[in-house]
């Protein structure tokens, strides 16, 4: 009975240390710390800003590069295939985040004035024609103005008026002098002679008002004639852009159709809407690109100066409206245009030429790259936005690579073809 007692457990009995059970352990608790470190990574990545994880560009470690250089295929080009291509060093360029929208051009209506002449009256004669460039005070048409010829008529009037007094008032202090007549006939003809020159003050500033210089007025009392032609000039310098006057036709202050329009041209409006979708990322001030198809090569810079109120039912677009320099008075209104207004921060990231950037059968992108100018890698790439020719590269490439920018498709059908060494 004692020996049964210390007899071991069945389930002991014969069982010898398993080998590796804790090393097992510490194993799976390592899987676990990895699943949880990427957990939290990817995480992060999503977390963060979209625009950022989409152009953002990640530098590629130096271990991946090299893996990925070693399963590369390389060409090596004979003297006559390199003077088929052109390859220069990567460098970084700055890609800015922005929008597209198609519109149209029109005449800046700020700086755009409608000319009415001062008083009614009949057209005698045009001096202007649509699309012609004025400078302000520029006559553009003359009308025959009875208001005028009142004002006329008034002023030879009281210039005669003051004549007559004068004499009298002479004629008076003479009277006065030499007979000693009454006091108050001299003070009368005093009165007279100073009613009748406020007269004529106020006549002159009356036919002034019309125009007239001082110089044309003493000319109209010198010879006692009158001139109703009343000329009517442009308020600004710019271009005729309407234009609805005739000889005879019978013109009144602020009744529409105004006889003249002139606009300044040295801006001009871009009229474009934009989806709902996009409205968050515009505001007042952003530059804006902006391209027509009459000159396809030049490109008219502005900034965005007045956002719709509302969004169009129908449409669900809102109104951007841009002012465009245009110097060199090249835009007419309603020409098509494509706009381009930069809404975010600029990248700085390596960039290659457009035509070093080949899609591959499989959708991929490649870029080829030589450390020595006669053996080429290709490599696969990953691009982001796409601005002034050039590619930006956000992964596969760094700055200080010398890459292909012209005939990188030579060497990937090169390749395809089987043309590798």
């Amino acid at each position: 009975m004692e020996s049964d007692e210390h007899a071991p457990e069945p389930a002991e009995a014969g069982r010898e240390p398993i080998p590796g059970r804790v090393s097992g352990r510490f194993r799976t608790w390592q899987v676990a710390a990895l699943f949880v470190l990427a957990a939290l990574a990817l995480g992060t990545y999503f977390i963060g800003p979209p625009i950022y994880r989409a152009f953002a560009p990640r530098p590629t470690p130096p271990s991946a590069a090299a893996t990925s250089e070693s399963s590369a295929q390389s060409i090596k080009l004979s003297e006559k295939q390199l003077g088929l291509i052109k390859f220069a060093t990567v460098a970084s360029r700055d890609f800015q985040i922005e929008k597209t929208a198609s519109g149209s051009i029109d005449f800046n209506q700020d700086t755009a004035v409608q000319i009415f002449p001062p008083y009614q009256g009949k057209i005698i004669a045009l001096f202007a024609n649509i699309g012609d460039t004025v400078k302000a005070g520029q006559t553009l048409f003359t009308i025959d103005s009875p208001d005028l010829l009142s004002a006329e008529s008034t002023l030879i009037q009281a210039a005669g008026v003051l004549q007559l007094t004068n004499r009298a008032l002479v004629r008076t202090q003479k009277l006065v002098k030499a007979t000693g007549a009454a006091e108050k006939d001299l003070d009368q003809a005093i009165s007279d002679q100073q009613t009748a020159e406020g007269n004529l003050n106020a006549a002159r500033d009356a036919v002034r008002i019309f125009g007239k210089p001082d110089a044309e007025i003493d000319r109209i009392i010198a010879e006692r004639r009158v001139d109703s032609s009343l000329i009517v000039p442009s308020s600004i310098t710019g271009v005729i852009t309407t234009r609805n006057a005739a000889p005879g036709l019978f013109v009144q202050p602020g009744t529409a159709p105004a006889p003249f329009s002139v606009a300044d041209v040295s801006t001009m409006w871009m009229n474009s809407f934009v989806v709902e979708s996009e409205i968050p990322a515009i505001a007042l001030g952003q530059e804006v690109e902006a391209e027509v198809m009459a000159y396809p090569n030049r490109i008219f810079e502005g900034k965005v100066t007045t956002l719709g109120s509302s969004v169009d039912p129908a449409t669900r677009r809102l109104l951007v409206r841009s002012e465009i320099k245009d110097p060199e008075h090249l835009l007419r209104p309603g020409m098509f245009a494509r706009f381009v207004i930069r809404t975010g921060t600029s990248f700085h990231s390596p960039a290659i030429k457009v035509d070093g950037i080949v899609r591959e059968g499989d959708g991929t992108m490649s870029a080829w790259i030589t450390k020595d100018g006669s053996v080429f890698t290709q490599r696969t790439v990953r691009i982001g936005l796409q601005q002034n020719g050039y590619d930006q590269i956000l992964d596969g490439v760094q700055a200080g690579e010398v890459a292909v920018t012209d005939g990188a498709i030579f060497l990937s059908n090169m390749l395809a073809g089987g043309g590798t060494d």
